[in-house]
């Protein structure tokens, strides 16, 4: 089976900040993302408003360059004033010339 390297830029941002981050990932070049509920702990702790869907986890598969833009994007974006984190893998894409 023929794979295709890619970076998965992965997301995880207070629900408020979804239709943004969504936007600013097609912008940037991104051609797709999926968008889960997600909760969990982290440097912040626990916010004491969480319910279900208070954070969401956004995926997107692009090229190299796309990854760079939309880390340096969010970074400078939100990072000083929201509870977002964001971080890339490479994975092996079956069907990757859809994000060529």
């Amino acid at each position: 089976m023929h794979t295709v390297p890619l970076k998965r830029v992965t997301i995880v941002a207070e629900a408020v900040l979804e239709r943004h981050l969504t936007a600013d990932l097609e912008r940037l070049g991104a051609r797709g993302w999926t968008v889960l509920e997600a909760r969990g702990s982290g440097s912040r702790g626990v916010r004491a408003d969480q319910v279900a869907g208070a954070n969401v986890q956004i995926e997107t598969l692009v090229q190299p360059a796309t990854a760079e833009r939309i880390v340096e994007h969010v970074a400078r974006q939100y990072f000083d004033n929201y509870a977002v984190i964001v971080y890339v893998d490479t994975v092996e894409v079956v069907r990757g010339d859809k994000y060529a």
